[in-house]
């Protein structure tokens, strides 16, 4: 195992890279604000704007792919490294919910807390975010990837919705990343056990 290291300092570290040096890419990381699901800002005075060198090379291909097929789209990162401090607020939040699904439990680690997991999304070419049929932390089963087909024919998604998403994922998937079941915005760079077993958590 890997031996942690703490999020102060991730600036000096060569396993870590800064996503405002990533080219092609928009960033508004929800956690370090209001908007997100818990309402507050958990990541100050923290600087969580990093990547795992690993990673950021994967966006970069993301970047590429969609650069070719799609230059009209950008990929805005919502999430990208979350220390553990912050994943064990965010499963302090959703004590007593049946949200707990959604959260990693911080004992076992949180990909984020790597710097290998990414949340993302799709803007236009005005800057707009795609409708993908719910908004980011929507932890309903409209977020589901794994239900689109129910979804669709229930008339909850439409055929708009699907095809955004599949832009999204068809961007990630050919760079390495891999989705889950739950969220249509994570992307785990690998296989997540390899994660946990090769790769440094960040504190």
């Amino acid at each position: 195992m890997t031996s942690p290291i703490h999020c102060e300092t991730i600036a000096g570290h060569p396993d870590f890279r800064r996503l405002d040096a990533i080219q092609g890419i928009a960033v508004d990381l929800r956690y370090a604000t209001p908007d997100n699901f818990v309402g507050r800002d958990l990541y100050s005075p923290l600087d969580c704007g990093f990547l795992h060198k690993d990673a950021a090379a994967a966006l970069e291909r993301a970047v590429a792919w969609l650069a070719e097929r799609r230059p009209d789209y950008t990929l805005l990162v919502l999430d990208a490294l979350r220390p553990q401090r912050v994943q064990e607020q965010l499963w302090q939040a959703l004590q007593g919910t049946d949200l707990l699904g959604y959260i990693a439990d911080p004992a076992r680690g949180s990909i984020h807390s790597f710097g290998m997991a990414l949340d993302v999304t799709l803007l236009d070419a005005q800057g707009r975010e795609l409708d993908m049929g719910t908004g980011f932390d929507d932890l309903s089963e409209r977020s589901h990837p794994a239900k689109e087909a129910l979804l669709l024919a229930r008339g909850e998604l439409s055929v708009q919705h699907i095809e955004n998403r599949r832009w999204l994922r068809g961007a990630m998937f050919q760079a390495g990343f891999v989705g889950i079941n739950s969220e249509w915005w994570h992307f785990d760079c690998g296989d997540r056990l390899l994660v946990r077993r090769d790769y440094a958590r960040v504190l």
